[in-house]
């Protein structure tokens, strides 16, 4: 195994801190893996990484190593591009947003990062706005376009990209008949659930879709009356089939996170720095 492949599968276990994640991730057995941590590890001549009760954390040392690798693998990149000058940033950059985000925000968001480092590559990925700081907390993405909570885990860092309102909204041919479709998780449905308990709705659940967009899909469709953020209202192909309902259900911000402590990473600290 070359180095540059056993610091690849390092770095990415340093940043999911799960020996099985990584391995099927990195298309490698669990025992690989472990043989290659620890041919690392004899070659420092330190321990990178302690599995304790809480599962697996980076030693003092393995902070101190994944910087060199970071850095090593750039150099590498920067011979392979055949400069004696470094030719910038380069990687993939894994970032999560909705499908909504990423025709919305994430163009503008990521056109300076494009402009200052072409080379980073950008691996988007989608999926439901209520897993997405869970992903990023747990390792599977290295930044996320979301909504902030009031309360944002210690491990997490954000910076506001949008604001939005929230509205109701009903299929335009029906009439609300109490009948609510609502996100199935996340802090569209805390807000929801909060403006019954405060508006004295006793709300009839007909459904609770994952994502945003098939929340819409359903409420277009007549299955009652949906709660969305007015930025994935006003993007929907499903628009002109739906009515507003007057209601004052508060604010949504959107913001850019990462956790904390991969803000000193280059690919990171690039995003983050624009």
């Amino acid at each position: 195994m070359s180095v540059e492949r056993e610091l690849g599968l390092f770095l990415h276990l340093a940043r999911t801190l799960n020996y099985g994640r990584t391995s099927l991730e990195c298309h490698v057995s669990a025992a690989t893996l472990t043989r290659t941590i620890q041919r690392l590890e004899r070659r420092v001549g330190a321990r990178l990484l302690d599995r304790g009760p809480r599962g697996v954390v980076l030693t003092e040392e393995g902070r101190r190593f994944t910087a060199y690798a970071e850095q090593a693998l750039e150099l590498w990149g920067d011979y392979q591009a055949g400069s004696d000058e470094p030719a910038g940033l380069t990687g993939d950059l894994r970032i999560f947003a909705t499908v909504t985000a990423c025709q919305t925000l994430l163009p503008d968001l990521l056109e300076p990062l494009r402009a200052t480092h072409p080379q980073i590559r950008l691996d988007v990925r989608t999926g439901d706005a209520a897993a997405a700081l869970a992903r990023l907390d747990e390792g599977e993405v290295d930044a996320a376009v979301a909504g902030i909570p009031k309360r944002l885990p210690q491990t997490l860092v954000s910076r506001p990209v949008a604001v939005t309102d929230l509205v109701l909204v009903h299929a335009r041919d029906s009439e609300p008949d109490g009948s609510y479709v609502v996100p199935a998780r996340g802090l569209v449905r805390e807000t929801a659930f909060r403006w019954f308990r405060r508006s004295g709705v006793k709300p009839t659940i007909a459904a609770e879709p994952d994502g945003h967009e098939a929340l819409l899909a359903l409420v277009a469709l007549g299955c009652g009356t949906g709660v969305v953020p007015r930025l994935v209202l006003d993007s929907s192909a499903v628009r002109e089939r739906l009515v507003e309902v007057p209601a004052e259900l508060g604010e949504l911000t959107i913001g850019l996170c990462v956790r904390r402590g991969d803000l000193r990473r280059p690919l990171v600290a690039a995003l983050w720095g624009l």
